[in-house]
């Protein structure tokens, strides 16, 4: 047995989930918070000892929300059921962070825009773009991702985005992408393919609002930049 002490050994005041009663759960380290998900340990490794084990080889907590079945499943000590109970618990804290209640989720301007999407993709490590069409009110119909890949004219294809917004009777939609560096300044390809959208929705007629780019906590909207 190693010299970490199992959960059963240790003192009240010591055990997380104790702590956590007692202090609060902003107190808990990360590896607190993660043995109360892993709930038990094993005969030689106690639940702190196997979220240490989850944590040491990534660069910060944030980087848990990437993590996958078969990376936990690969660590010694973490079987199918904890495997899932913290996938589960990732999830749920994604969808906290970027889903607000239904009758909020109104499109007036660039910032509500990445108060729905900004946790959700600014972490991606690929470019997703990501369409919300909207009624003649700006209400979210739907927050649909169509394409997952580098940003080009040959990647995006407006025919996609239209369909959707024909099927969804979308009188509106706003597209969004993230840049994996984290700088959401627009590229040359960025600002092309707002062109061609702009010029599909004016011959449509569904309105076009706003392109807009998300980095590591910061946007650049297309419109606000007078390519819409």
């Amino acid at each position: 047995m190693t010299g970490e002490l199992l959960i059963r050994e240790m003192h009240d005041s010591d055990k997380p989930r104790e702590r956590l009663i007692n202090y609060g759960p902003d107190k808990l380290t990360n590896q607190e918070l993660l043995a109360i998900l892993i709930n038990t340990g094993n005969r030689n490794e106690s639940s702190i000892s196997l979220a240490n084990k989850i944590l040491r080889n990534l660069q910060s907590v944030r980087e848990l929300r990437d993590i996958t079945y078969e990376e936990l499943t690969a660590i010694n000590g973490i079987g199918k059921a904890k495997a899932i109970t913290i996938l589960a618990f990732i999830e749920l804290a994604v969808r906290m962070h970027t889903h607000s209640r239904e009758e909020d989720k109104y499109i007036r301007s660039p910032k509500d825009v990445t108060d729905i999407l900004m946790e959700k993709v600014r972490y991606y490590n690929q470019e997703h773009f990501i369409v919300l069409y909207l009624t003649t009110k700006n209400m979210v119909i739907e927050e649909k991702t169509l394409f997952i890949g580098s940003l080009n004219s040959s990647i995006v294809h407006p025919r996609e985005i239209f369909r959707e917004a024909v099927k969804r009777s979308a009188a509106a939609f706003v597209c969004v992408h993230n840049h994996p560096s984290g700088d959401p300044t627009p590229s040359q390809e960025d600002i092309e393919v707002t062109k061609r959208l702009r010029e599909c929705g004016e011959l449509i007629g569904v309105d076009f609002l706003d392109h807009i780019i998300i980095g590591d906590g910061k946007y650049v909207s297309l419109k606000e930049m007078n390519y819409i």
